[in-house]
Order: C-alpha cells, then sequence, then structure tokens
C-alpha cells in the first residue's frame, strides 16, 4: 500500500528542516532571559510563543483563574499557585505564558488561543498586570542587581528584588532596610510595595537552588519567611497573584535540601493550588505545535491540529495493521481505538511518545517535556534530511526510525539515560558504525526485511523501551516491539525472523524468553555461534536420539520401539507398537517408505501376523532437529568452560536459563518433524497421514497427540461395542475362538486397532452379560461347556485361547440335513469308492456330526462310508443316516468299452499299435475295424492284397471305386 511520507502531510519548522535544531538550553527556557528580551524568539515574542504554544486544560485553566483575579473576581480563584510538576516538566513555559499576558494586557486578545482563555475566565479582554520576576538560578544575593552605574537601586534579596520590580525605586525604598539586613519583610510592608492602582503579578521559579546556595547565610531561612508572609498578603488581596516553581532535580539534593524542600512545598500546600501543567493526553499536541508548522485552518477552535486526507489516510492504514493484529499486541493498546491513536501523535507513531510518558520519565535524569523536545527536534531534523537523502518514505516517525547513527542525537539520548557508557553498545550493535550488526544485517537480509530496514528499527526499538538497560526489570516485550514497528503490509513473522537474527549476532543484546534489552557487557551470542560451529555429528546424533526418546517415554499409554533397521527388531504381538525410526529415516525418501512396507509386511524371514498392530513415526526433514541439537550441545560447551571465559554471574544465570530454553527448543523440534506416521491401510497398502504443525502445548504428550488424531480417524479405539462383532462376525465361523477374535484387531487393517487388547475381554464381558452373544467352553464332540450367556462375567473371566469362543446362539444349531460327497460317480465291477458326509443346520451352518449308519442298494458300504463294488452292473443309491436326518448319492457300476475310430498316418501306425492297443492285445475283448483307402493301385496291386488277405485269414474282398 502506497503512503505519503509523513514530511508531506506535516512541515518540520524551517530551523529544524535545515538540520539546525535547537540546543537544549532554548527548550529549557530562563524566565530573566524572557523578561531581559534576551530569550530566542520562541520565548522572547510574546505572538510567536502563543502560535506554537498548546494550550493545555490545565494550562488554559491556570491562565483563565489568574486573568479573573486580576479582574476583582474571588469566587472559584486562588491568589497563590504551586506550580507541582516534575523537573523539566513545562512550568516555566506555564510561567512566561502567565507574564506575557500580564505585560501585554488587552494587546494580548489576539494572539492565538487567547481567545480560550477568555472564555474560559468569561471576560472580554486580557487585564494588565504589574509583574514581578524572580529565577533563583540567576539571583546572586552576594553581587546583587543594579547599584553603581545602572541608575537603579542595588538589590540583594529576592524582596527587594521583587518590590524594586513592581513599583521601581518607590516600592524598593519600602524594603531597602530589609534588603540591607536581609531580613524578610513583614506582611503590612509587602502591602506597602504592592501596586495599587492596577493587578500585580508575582512569579518566582527555581527556588530550591538559591535556598541550596544560601543556606549558610541564613537567607534560605529569610525567604522562607517571605514566601509564607507574601502568601497570606497575596490570598488578602483581591488582584494580587502568587506563582511560585519550587522544585529542583531531586537526584541532585541533599538531605539538608530536602528538609528545605519539605518546608517550601508545605507553606505552599497550605496556602496555595497545586497545578500540573498538563496530562500524558496533552503530550502530542505540546510537541506537534513546537516542531512543526501549521497554518491556521490546521488548528481546531479548541488549539488541537486539524489532520489533512492523506494523514488520516496514513493513520488508517496502520490502525488497520493492528486491528488485524490485536492479538499480537500489548493489551493495553486500544486497538478499537487505534484509528483515534494514531491520529493523536502523527505524524509520531504512538509508542514514539508512549515510551517517554510510561518508561522513561522513571529515570532520574529524564526531564519530560525540556527532555521530549530536545531528542524529538533532533530526531525530526534528523529523519527529515533522510527522507531525502537516503529516499527513505516513511508514512511515520516510528521509535525504529530514531537517527541513533547521529552522535549528537546518541549524545542527547545517553544524557537522558543517564548512561554515555552505552556508545559502545548502541554502534556496535545498532547503528553509527557502518559494520554495525543491524546495518549490516538489513543489508544481507531478504528484500522485504531489508526495504523496511527492520533489523535496524527493531533494535532501535528495543534500546527505547528497554531504557537502554538503565531501569532494572524494563525490558522490550515482543507485543511491544510488533507494535512499535507496526507498518501497513508488514509481515509479522518478520518480526520473529529479525529477533532471532539480532540475538543470534548482536554483542550487547539480551533476551529473556520473549523479552529483550541492550547491556553494557558484551554477551553470549557470539561465543554461542562460535561452539556451535564446532560440535561433531556424532555427539549431535547421540543428541538426537536421546532427546527423541525423552519426548516418547513422557507418557506410559504405549512404550515405543525406538529406531529398528530390520523387521526381526520388531516383535510379532498381537498389540498396539509404535515405532520411532531413526532421523536418519525421512518421509519424503523412498528407501524410508520401502523400509516400512517390508519391516510391516515380515518378521525375520516369516511373514509377519500381526501387521496392523504396527504405527510407524517418522520425520519430515531432520535439519531443524540437528539445528537444536547442536545449539542445545553449544550452551553446555558454554556451561562447562564458564570459568575459563570469566563469565559473569548474570551470564552464568543466562547460560542455564539458555539450556534449559535450548533443551525445550530441542524438544519441540522433536514435536515438530516427528509429524508424520504411516500404518497399514483399509487397501493393504501403507498409508501416511500427515499431522501437519503440530507443537507441545496440543497435548501433554506427543503419543497422546497420535492417539487423539488416530482416534478421530477411527484408526484407533479403546473400546468397541458387542454390536460390532456381530456385524463383523465371519461368516465361516458358527463359533469365534476369542484369540482370533482378538487377533483381527491386530492383523486385519479393516478393523479398528485396540489401544489395549484387554479391550477384548471388556466387550466380550459386555456381550455376554447384555445376552448378544453367549460365551462358551466346547468339547470334543462339539457339545458348548460352560456356556455363559444372558448373565454377569467380570472381564478378568474371560480367556482369550483357542479354547474359549463366542456363539451367537448358546446351543449347538441342530442336524436338518447331511450332504453326501460325492453326490454322483461311476466306478467299474469290482473297484471301491469312499463317500465322506457333513451335517448342516436349517440355517445352512455345518454341525458336527458323528458316527453315521451308511447303506447301499448294491455292492457293500462299510461304518467309514467305503463302498466296494461286485460284478453286477446297475445304478446303485447309497445313504448316510443319522437319526431321522439322512443323505444320499448315486453310484453307478458298469464295465467301460471304449470306442475309437478316426484317420491314422500310415507313416504313426506302428507307434499307434505299440502306445494304445499292446496293452489290451493279451486281454479278450480287443477288437478292431480297418478300413483302408489307397488311391491310385493297378490292378496286380489289388490282386496281391486280397492274397494276402487270404493267407491272413481275412475276408479278401476289396471294393474297387
Amino acid at each position: 500500500m502506497a503512503l505519503t511520507p509523513w514530511h508531506k502531510s506535516a512541515t518540520p519548522r524551517e530551523d529544524l528542516r535545515k538540520g539546525k535544531p535547537m540546543d537544549a538550553a532554548e527548550f529549557a527556557v530562563n524566565l530573566d532571559r524572557v523578561r531581559d528580551g534576551k530569550a530566542p524568539d520562541d520565548y522572547k515574542d510574546p505572538k510567536q510563543f502563543f502560535e506554537r504554544t498548546y494550550l493545555t486544560k490545565n494550562l488554559t485553566a491556570l491562565a483563565a483563574e489568574v486573568q479573573r483575579r486580576f479582574s476583582g473576581i474571588r469566587t472559584e480563584t486562588s491568589a497563590v499557585f504551586n506550580m507541582a510538576t516534575q523537573f523539566g516538566g513545562g512550568k516555566t513555559h506555564a510561567l512566561t505564558l502567565l507574564y506575557h499576558l500580564a505585560r501585554n494586557g488587552p494587546a494580548a486578545n489576539g494572539w492565538s488561543g487567547v481567545d480560550k482563555i477568555l472564555g474560559h475566565a468569561g471576560l472580554d479582554s486580557v487585564p494588565e498586570a504589574a509583574t514581578a520576576v524572580f529565577v533563583g538560578t540567576e539571583f546572586d544575593s552576594i553581587t546583587g542587581k543594579g547599584g553603581s552605574g545602572t541608575g537603579e537601586p542595588l538589590r540583594k534579596t529576592p524582596w527587594g528584588e521583587i518590590a524594586f520590580q513592581l513599583s521601581g525605586a518607590q516600592g524598593f525604598a519600602v524594603v531597602e532596610e530589609h534588603d540591607r539586613q536581609k531580613i524578610a519583610p513583614g506582611g503590612d510592608v509587602i502591602r506597602s510595595f504592592l501596586p495599587k492602582d492596577r493587578p500585580c503579578l508575582i512569579l518566582m521559579d527555581e527556588l530550591m537552588n538559591y535556598v541550596s546556595r544560601n543556606r549558610d547565610s541564613g537567607l534560605s531561612d529569610q525567604l522562607y519567611n517571605f514566601i509564607q508572609n507574601l502568601t497570606n498578603v497575596a490570598s488578602g488581596e483581591e488582584r494580587v497573584v502568587l506563582v511560585v516553581s519550587i522544585p529542583g532535580s531531586q537526584m541532585e539534593m541533599n538531605e539538608a535540601d530536602f528538609s528545605d524542600y519539605n518546608s517550601f512545598k508545605k507553606i505552599m500546600d497550605k496556602h496555595g493550588k497545586a497545578v500540573m501543567i498538563s496530562a500524558e493526553a496533552e503530550t502530542s499536541e505540546i510537541i506537534r505545535r513546537r516542531l512543526f508548522e501549521w497554518r491556521p485552518d490546521e488548528i481546531s477552535s479548541d488549539g488541537k491540529i486539524r489532520l489533512g486526507a492523506e494523514a488520516k489516510k496514513n493513520c488508517k492504514a496502520y490502525a488497520a495493521w493492528v486491528k488485524a493484529h490485536r492479538h499480537q499486541v500489548p493489551g493495553w493498546f486500544p486497538v478499537d481505538h487505534a484509528e483515534e491513536m494514531f491520529e493523536a501523535t502523527y505524524p509520531f507513531h504512538p509508542m514514539v511518545l508512549s515510551v517517554f510518558e510510561t518508561k522513561w520519565q522513571a529515570l532520574p535524569r529524564f526531564q519530560r517535556t525540556r527532555g521530549i523536545l530536545r531528542l524529538l527536534a533532533l530526531w525530526v531534523s534528523k529523519v527529515y534530511q533522510e527522507n531525502y537523502t537516503d529516499a527513505h518514505s516513511d508514512a511515520l516517525i516510528g521509535l525504529g526510525t530514531a537517527p541513533l547513527d547521529d552522535p549528537i542525537f546518541r549524545a542527547a539520548i545517553f544524557e537522558q539515560l543517564g548512561e554515555d557508557r552505552l556508545e559502545g553498545s548502541v554502534t556496535t550493535d545498532i547503528a553509527g558504525r557502518k559494520e554495525a550488526h543491524a546495518v549490516r544485517l538489513d543489508s544481507e537480509a531478504s528484500s522485504s526485511i531489508k526495504k523496511a530496514r527492520l533489523h535496524r528499527k527493531v533494535a532501535t526499538v528495543i534500546l527505547f523501551e528497554s531504557n537502554g538497560g538503565q531501569t532494572h526489570g524494563t525490558e522490550a516485550t515482543l507485543p511491544e516491539i510488533r507494535l512499535a514497528v507496526a507498518e501497513p503490509d508488514l509481515d509479522i513473522g518478520n518480526i520473529e525472523t529479525v529477533l532471532d537474527t539480532l540475538s543470534s549476532n548482536c554483542y550487547y543484546l539480551e533476551a529473556y524468553g520473549t523479552s529483550y534489552r541492550f547491556g553494557l557487557q558484551i554477551q553470549l551470542p557470539k561465543i554461542h555461534a562460535d561452539r556451535k560451529a564446532s560440535v561433531p555429528k556424532l555427539e549431535i546424533d547421540e543428541c538426537l536420539k536421546n532427546a527423541i526418546i525423552k519426548v516418547f517415554n513422557e507418557g506410559n499409554i504405549i512404550k515405543p520401539l525406538f529406531f529398528p533397521e530390520k523387521s526381526s527388531d520388531i516383535q510379532d504381538n498381537p498389540a498396539l507398537a509404535l515405532i520411532i525410526l531413526s532421523p536418519d529415516h525421512r518421509r519424503l525418501d523412498s528407501a524410508t517408505l520401502d523400509l516400512v512396507e517390508s519391516m510391516t509386511r515380515d518378521h525375520g524371514t516369516s511373514a509377519r501376523t500381526y501387521k496392523s498392530a504396527l504405527i510407524w513415526s517418522m520425520v519430515d526433514n531432520d535439519a531443524s532437529l540437528t539445528s537444536e541439537a547442536r545449539s542445545a550441545l553449544a550452551w553446555d560447551k558454554i556451561h562447562d568452560e564458564a570459568d575459563q571465559l570469566h563469565l559473569n554471574e548474570r551470564q552464568n544465570r543466562e547460560v542455564n536459563e539458555k539450556i534449559g530454553k535450548a533443551k525445550r527448543d530441542l524438544r519441540e523440534a522433536v514435536w515438530r518433524s516427528y509429524k508424520n506416521l504411516a500404518l497399514l491401510g483399509k487397501d493393504n497398502r501403507i498409508s501416511l497421514i500427515d499431522l501437519g504443525l503440530i507443537h507441545s502445548s496440543a497435548a501433554k504428550t506427543i503419543v497422546d497427540l497420535y492417539l487423539l488424531q488416530l482416534r478421530q480417524k477411527d484408526i484407533i479405539t479403546s473400546s468397541i461395542s458387542p454390536n460390532f462383532l456381530v456385524k463383523n462376525w465371519p461368516p465361516a465361523f458358527l463359533d469365534w475362538s476369542t484369540k482370533s477374535v482378538r487377533d483381527a484387531f491386530f492383523a486385519s487393517p479393516l478393523f479398528p486397532r485396540l489401544l489395549n487388547p484387554e479391550a477384548v475381554k471388556e466387550v466380550i464381558s459386555k456381550g455376554v452379560s447384555n445376552g448378544i452373544f453367549a460365551y462358551v467352553g466346547k468339547s470334543e464332540a462339539g457339545v458348548y461347556d460352560p456356556v455363559y450367556y444372558n448373565r454377569g462375567l467380570l472381564p478378568e473371566e474371560v480367556e482369550i485361547s483357542e479354547e474359549w469362543f463366542i456363539v451367537k446362539e448358546p446351543k449347538p444349531p441342530e442336524l436338518h440335513a447331511i450332504v453326501v460327497s460325492p453326490n454322483q460317480t461311476s466306478i467299474k465291477p469290482g473297484e471301491e469308492v469312499t463317500f465322506t458326509a457333513i451335517g448342516l443346520s436349517k440355517q445352512g451352518l455345518e454341525v458336527k456330526i458323528d458316527a453315521l449308519n451308511w447303506s447301499a442298494t448294491g455292492g457293500t458300504i462299510d461304518g467309514n462310508g467305503v463302498f466296494q463294488a461286485g460284478q453286477e452292473e446297475d445304478l446303485f443309491k447309497i445313504t448316510a443316516t443319522l437319526g431321522d436326518v439322512n443323505g444320499s448319492a448315486t453310484i453307478k457300476v458298469k464295465k467301460l468299452s471304449p470306442h475309437w475310430d478316426g484317420e491314422i498316418p500310415h507313416q504313426k501306425w506302428t507307434q499307434f499299435y505299440n502306445r494304445i492297443l499292446s496293452k489290451f492285445a493279451v486281454r479278450k475283448g480287443l477288437k478292431l475295424t480297418v478300413a483302408v483307402d489307397i488311391l491310385d493301385a493297378s490292378e496286380e496291386e489289388i490282386e496281391e492284397m486280397r492274397a494276402a488277405l487270404r493267407e491272413l485269414g481275412l475276408e479278401d474282398e476289396v471294393i474297387v471305386k
């Protein structure tokens, strides 16, 4: 998605565009310099000051209340205000605003935002007031102000200075003696130097600096008295306002400073009204007004920025990405109001301001408003230039765009963090050197990551979100990183990829699970990378096999068989067997499938009986397993070498954590890799099952996951119904041995595999108890005894053997018919043949029959069905009888007289005689009939034939045609 670069919708101030951002001093306005007209234009020019000032809710309320008090309104107004903001929190900016309004009076009515103040105050015009400014960092009570050559009286105390500013030399004369003796004036004296003809504004800033410097001289105690008296006077006057800013930098206070600070604070708390200048929600408006130029039509009536169409389009696109990934960003971020959040901080990403407001303000040296403005001024100036020189087209100014390659910006960052030793960490791992790891990794990355400068952005985000590692327990979390680098069309998966790469390459990046921070000490990733490269393959193979065995032995449902290489390694048993192939046998290799096929069909040199009992597990690819095993072994080596490597306590702790993580990662790799199952399908061919992406959170153990998947596919079951056995009863079986029942579940792929063979006892128990079938023993005579039917039968009472059966009927079926075989046959007189007979029930099932009564209508037949033919030729009936049931067959006894006629070539006459006729020549009854046809014979030859026939005693008639 093509979005408009931020600098085309938000124009930085001219000095920022020219690469000349203001220094920190210009953001730390000095009220004395404003009064003297020596401050930068942004502060001394009141019109420009108001144009670049966002009137926060509290600042508007303060200004309005002061104007009402100046107008003589005492209802809901205070005469004394305590600027209760933290160091660098915008208090002096507020004092400057009050100063300009008081000095200029009605001339201020047309300035930007003043109408808002007047509206809030209910006034038509700004009252002009006498003003006095006292800045504790500027006033020196030894040299004083004024004196010889200035035309002004010499003032050496705060009260002398304030009296002079309010009422000139006449006012100072009232307290001149108090100033000389450095004694605070009382209330009556104070009232006497206050102007009577107009309102009066007294502004006092940086009191703690003055107190600390003048404690030994006693002036700090006198200042305390003066403030106490002044607050009492101001509270009693109608048009006098006192605004005091007490705080200094608390990290620089000593014990005495704290004591005095608390004393002054009690006075102000008692007589004054505490004022917080801005809320966090207003920070973005303050910053945008200070750093960017806005046309009048881009400022709303309440002083807020109105964004143009292109800017709103950008915010909408970013918000859409966040909403699409709502479960991957921090829970505190208001995803449903994401578009409003982006609009409120544009052109900054919300995380830019959030990191200062939520994390950096806890740092001792961080100055909230001043610090943020200083950093962002440098930031905006630098990235504005980069958008042209480097052709970057960022749609927002995100945390990741911070110009850490600029030494001035880095110095400003380290000043706020209070740690300049981070220089090495930043320039080595993020930016500042051309070989910095993040910069190098971006140059080597895929096109999408390289274009997004994602390594550098992620690393920069980590630095900011973890306070540069300066606050213990503050890290950059994965959800925070995702949100901070969020932008339309960003593949969220690339963030994890980048984090892994940074963790493996950066020297100072510390990783704690999914939390990250930059520190001051070289980290372990590089050492780990070196150790990984030196791990031998034999160690990797051993480590892998141990890890696989551990993962698959976590459960106790099935004990797997590991790494067989020949079929005899696998028992041929009627029980489910999970076979784990070595990672060397990959599913994609044809040799692996051939091995599975062979070991499923065979058991040693014999065919395997229980082929259906085998379930195979194999890896898709062993690359991930090998990598994780190598990583785990490398961490173990670092642990063993800890003393030689001079690891500190934290690093030793980290190594132990890494060892634990590496073991978990290796375990997870086993899960991910062993996602392929193979077994005998219903078509009697090896069937493959790919379980897809599996992980350890999917089930208690990997075997549990396998079984769950196989259950869902009806391949495995824990129990079966008695009706299943009835439905699948072999048609040829009247009674079904319990062993054959059990074996069917492990030999035939048409049956589901039983998780536990004992389930056969359970189903037989249920079937017998519910009268679905009977459980019987059987005598040699075929009698069922004992018989368990329609009665309670415990599973442990069921025996799995060839001697016990289940039957559909508890009694053997009655004999209904006898079938004699052969049904029809023929023999010669004197020969014998054996007849057999089987019994059938009415349903056509075979019934065992004992001794039969055999009879024949001719010849003889014995009790075993052996028939002996006599010499009589005829058709005889054979009968087998048992009780009232009989069956019969027929037999034909007859001498056989074969006849053949056909044409024989004269060359084969001798063979014909020797092979066919010779055996019958010695027997009676051989009769030959010969027909001879001779073509083209002479009369002489015919006569010779006749003579020869007569000599042989044969008829000599020869027909001549």
